[in-house]
């Protein structure tokens, strides 16, 4: 499918939050993906996993993850000092902001006329614990979790009752997460705990664990991985084309 992009400033409970819109040129109405971005928001290669989903069908929803703390816009790089600033972002933002933001982009998907109202979730990194973060809210029908840091280990800001890693009850979609094996950021104890964990929880989950380091979806530097980053795409079309629709 050819797809158009384009881009909504969505009201939330802490300011305004710049969403960029993927969606095929075909009318019609279409699923939607919120894809969350890693820290450093809307890279490059943030824009052409969006692309890649969206050419399958779907509208796909790249908002600002941080857009309480930077200008509207803001792309940090990957380096050093992008990494300190939305490291420090990641420290400084409540969970619960990201459940607000997660509402307001729902809602948008559910009165857009391009959209069918199903929704779903994926992300990276930090977006991938967002992702997962988003299946808690009813609305949010499955969840794609690549790579997803800090549920594990409780660290980000959210009273403990808040903490991801004990609201797995309250998930009522499908959640498939993807692990590499040589990612330091999950290590082995950190995957075991999360597999017990979903088994004790009981939510509705598919594991998969592969042989690539953290970031291998990244199609810029040293960390991609492209036979790995193709068969995920698959795999998450298949998800949200069997969820979805």
């Amino acid at each position: 499918m050819q797809i158009q992009q384009s881009f909504v400033d969505l009201q939330t409970e802490t300011g305004v939050m710049r969403t960029y819109v993927y969606r095929p040129v075909e009318e019609g109405q279409y699923p939607a993906i919120i894809f969350y971005s890693e820290i450093f928001q809307q890279t490059a290669p943030i824009s052409r996993s969006a692309a890649m989903m969206a050419c399958h069908g779907f509208v796909v929803l790249v908002p600002e993850v941080f857009h309480e703390l930077n200008p509207i816009g803001t792309v940090l790089g990957y380096d050093d000092a992008g990494k300190e600033k939305g490291n420090n972002d990641k420290w400084q933002k409540p969970l619960l902001d990201h459940d607000t933001d997660t509402q307001a982009l729902v809602k948008y998907c559910q009165a857009a006329d391009f959209c069918t109202g199903h929704v779903g979730a994926m992300g990276v990194c930090l977006g991938g614990h967002l992702a997962f973060r988003a299946a808690i809210n009813p609305a949010v029908k499955a969840a794609f979790c690549l790579y997803a840091t800090d549920i594990h280990s409780n660290t980000l800001p959210a009273p403990d009752e808040q903490q991801s890693f004990n609201l797995f009850d309250k998930v009522q979609g499908e959640v498939h997460f993807v692990w590499g094996k040589q990612d330091p950021h999950v290590p082995n104890d950190g995957r075991a705990k999360l597999y017990q964990h979903c088994i004790n929880s009981g939510i509705n989950y598919q594991w998969q664990e592969v042989n690539g380091v953290h970031a291998f979806m990244r199609d810029e530097g040293e960390r991609y991985d492209g036979a790995l980053a193709l068969q995920m795409y698959q795999n998450a079309v298949a998800l949200f084309q069997r969820t979805l629709r």
